[in-house]
């Protein structure tokens, strides 16, 4: 064997395909690892957390005489199944395109150990099993990186193993049938696939490739009486602690541990609601849904889920992108534990909710996304991540799951986020597509029906002022709605036969008079499309003022945006209509199928069906919620797992991109999945299973309109209708100093606390104050000091604030 291989650090390291067909796991609190499929081979696997992928991929090459190269990801049919509905354990058969072999694999993970195996059967078709090599290639890319990864070739209880660290994680790769040869070697230069197809063998056996992106090669010593071969890669602090996980994996056997695999699958699922219906080719859609949930949780931090075990566009990232799309989002986080809820499994809904309270930020609020342990990845704020905590605290409480004993360890997270949304929204810094900052329909939805929410849970604890200040601020907010999100372009409207729609979002301006006129930034888009008039730019998000409960389904404003977004974001495609997610998104492949980088163009999202069917069945109309399921289902890919998006084009083969079917976007998306269950358990129930109550008693029954408009520093109101209150609300105590006259005559008015760590005091106006302005200013009590700055806010007649957008 030659000593250290030639060519550091190799060509620059990246992920692989996103169009995952199986993950899996173990339900073992001894097993930390998750593993992904795609194209017939292992993907990346995570250890010791999900949010830690280890590998690039692992998978063979079969080289033959007169340089005969065939690579199994790229040269195979490949067909892969389960042994049971929903049980992700998996059987896979390659068959060569050309006729000359099949490998067929069983891929699980061991519940005893941190260890994936792999049972591998070749089969020579033409000729006989000795005329061919058959070599495992395994891509260790450590700790979500495939730079600075070390690999070589060592012993373990007196036999040859593959190893490689980075990170200070480890792995190991045995066989329980010889190595015919063994190398490691530099990706792109010295590794085992160049070597392969320029030689067809293993010529150069390398024992070391440090620090730069490596791989590892080993030739299996297959005979016509050997053809069956068990692989282990097992993981580690230590590579010796790797070795033996993999080696005493190999030694318990490969029977053993998918019994075991399979045996703790099948008690988890015994405990599922039975929300099964008539499979889809052959898939178990609801049994498909639920795994996924289960195998994207952590096993070390109850209640954690990431969001994928993907990277999209894997194949054209490197290690810049390094958290991919597993990692936690609170949005997805709480859809996620609403799925668990639907399926019947609440227990994992309030492990979920306790890893909130433990990961909430001391301001009150969410990271945008956080790594496992809480630690933020981006930085951005989304109203509609700090409100959605709180909705799943009273859904819990709501179905009975949490009494007054339990509600009362999430009281000071839910009184915390409560006090955040008030003095921070009703705008919010970033939507639920995590781009513009503004009044966005989805996020007013969550947030008026997150302070309801909060209001309930606070009167069940006695607190009625505070209770009593969060009702008047939602319906203050909910008043207004149409003011900051109706509008729609004269022309447009008109040829659509409509008043009107709500847009996506209204930018923020330096008041609360949003100018429907005014332009908003689309992301993710070259220059000369960056740019849109706000009028112009429409979301299916606006459905979530139905699903929230905060309009009826047949409001003459939803009507005229159903039609608006039908008529513009629409996509009739072979399995039925899907949505895009906004007018100009550019979050998607390009024209020509090239992937994103950072721009492109938008594609339609699957989920997007799942919510337009809950929002079928809130009007009533179940057959179309019905089609709508059927949509989604067989908008899965081959496994049954839903993709983020689909493509929307012409097929390219080429990049593996077909009419109506996954594009290279995530897949599988949790959130999808979690979306899915909850449409059955809706259609089930025959109502929408996670509608907040208390809107839909409060706007639509009741129809409770507000005699608020609130003042904030962060939200300036330059106008008021004639007939409503004026509140100031501020952060500290303060003494307001104001006039109606031009300061000839001036009152000062004390604020008074809200319960909720927020001050207020509240101006009224009469008839006589129409067109005048209200002057004010503060003396901050606690400072001891008066602001030095004059506010004002014109009082306007109520039909004139109405129609200024």
């Amino acid at each position: 064997m030659l000593d250290a291989a030639p060519g550091a650090p190799g060509i620059d390291a990246r992920w692989t395909s996103s169009a995952k067909n199986g993950i899996g796991t173990a339900l073992s609190k001894h097993s930390r690892v998750w593993f992904t499929l795609s194209h017939g081979v292992l993907n990346e696997i995570y250890y010791p957390r999900v949010d830690s992928a280890c590998t690039r991929d692992f998978g063979f090459v079969v080289t033959g005489k007169d340089g005969y190269f065939s690579e199994e990801k790229r040269d195979c049919d490949a067909e892969t199944t389960t042994v049971a509905p929903g049980i992700p354990a998996f059987s896979i058969t390659n068959t060569a395109r050309d006729g000359l072999y099949r490998i067929e694999k069983q891929v699980i993970t061991d519940p005893a150990r941190a260890c994936v195996l792999q049972r591998v059967r070749f089969a020579a078709l033409k000729g006989d099993v000795r005329d061919y090599r058959v070599t495992a290639l395994l891509a260790p890319h450590l700790v979500n990186a495939g730079q600075l990864n070390s690999a070589w070739i060592g012993e373990f209880e007196d036999k040859p193993v593959l190893f490689a660290t980075g990170r200070s994680r480890y792995l190991a790769l045995v066989s329980d049938i010889p190595w015919r040869a063994l190398s490691a070697g530099f990706v792109g230069v010295s590794d085992g696939w160049r070597q392969l197809k320029q030689h067809g063998r293993i010529a150069e056996q390398y024992q070391r490739a440090d620090d730069g992106n490596v791989a590892l090669a080993g030739e299996l010593a297959f005979t016509s009486d050997c053809t069956e071969a068990t692989l282990a890669i097992g993981f580690g602090q230590t590579e010796f602690e790797a070795a033996a996980a993999a080696t005493a994996s190999l030694k318990d056997g490969f029977d053993k541990a998918q019994q075991h695999y399979v045996a703790n699958w099948q008690a988890w699922q015994e405990k599922l609601a039975p929300l099964d219906r008539e499979e889809q080719n052959g898939v178990n859609t609801y049994r498909v849904s639920t795994a996924v949930l289960a195998s994207h949780r952590a096993a070390d931090r109850p209640g954690a889920v990431v969001a994928s075990l993907s990277i999209p566009w894997g194949f054209s990232k490197g290690d810049d992108d390094l958290g991919g799309y597993h990692l936690v989002w609170p949005r997805d986080l709480v859809e996620t534990a609403g799925g668990f809820l639907a399926a019947g499994n609440a227990e994992e809904a309030i492990a979920i909710l306790d890893y909130l309270r433990l990961v909430q930020q001391p301001s009150g609020r969410w990271p945008q996304n956080l790594w496992l342990d809480g630690k933020p990845y981006w930085p951005g704020i989304q109203m509609d991540e700090c409100a959605f905590p709180i909705l799943l605290t009273d859904m819990l409480r709501r179905l009975g799951h949490l009494d007054a004993k339990a509600l009362k360890r999430f009281m000071p997270m839910l009184r915390s986020a409560a006090n955040y949304i008030i003095t921070n929204g009703p705008a919010t810094a970033e939507d639920r597509w995590e781009e513009d900052a503004g009044y966005s329909p989805f996020t007013l939805a969550v947030e008026v029906s997150a302070l309801l929410a909060a209001a309930d849970l606070l009167s069940l604890e006695g607190d009625e002022v505070a209770a009593n200040h969060l009702r008047e601020t939602a319906d203050c907010w909910n008043d207004q709605i149409e003011k900051w999100t109706f509008a729609g372009e004269k022309d447009f409207c008109a040829a659509v036969g409509i008043s009107g729609h709500y847009v996506r979002i209204a930018p923020i301006g330096v008041t609360d008079e949003v100018s429907a006129s005014g332009d908003i930034e689309i992301r993710n888009q070259t220059p000369d499309r960056a740019l849109l008039p706000t009028a112009d730019v429409l979301s299916p998000d606006a459905l979530a003022l139905v699903r929230f409960g905060l309009r009826a389904p047949d409001d003459p404003h939803i009507v005229d945006t159903i039609k608006a977004i039908d008529h513009s974001l629409r996509a009739d495609l072979p399995q039925g209509p899907l949505w895009y997610r906004y007018t100009g998104d550019g979050y998607g492949e390009h024209e020509d199928g090239a992937p994103f980088d950072g721009t492109g163009q938008g594609r339609p999202w699957p989920l997007l069906a799942g919510e337009r069917a809950h929002y079928e069945l809130a009007a009533g109309r179940r057959e179309a919620a019905e089609g709508l399921l059927s949509t989604l289902e067989r908008s899965a890919g081959s496994g049954g797992l839903f993709p983020e998006q689909v493509w929307d084009g012409p097929d390219v083969p080429e990049k593996e991109l077909f009419l109506g079917r996954p594009s290279g976007s995530a897949m599988p998306l949790v959130w999808a999945h979690s979306e899915h269950i909850k449409l059955l358990r809706s259609l089930t129930d025959g109502a929408v299973f996670d509608m907040p109550p208390q809107g839909v008693e409060r706007y639509i029954k009741n129809r409770t309109r507000s005699d608020l408009r609130i003042w904030r520093f962060n939200n300036r109101l330059s106008s008021i209708p004639l007939g409503k209150t004026l509140r100031l609300e501020t952060e500290a105590d303060a003494l307001v100093h104001w006039s109606i006259d031009d300061w000839a005559t001036v009152t000062d008015t004390p604020m008074v606390p809200s319960g909720l760590g927020t001050y207020y005091a509240d101006l009224p106006l009469s008839h006589e104050d129409e067109d005048k302005t209200i002057v004010f200013t503060f003396y901050w009590q606690d400072r001891g000091h008066w602001e030095n700055t004059n506010f004002t806010v014109h009082v306007v007649a109520e039909s004139e604030e109405s129609t200024r957008i």
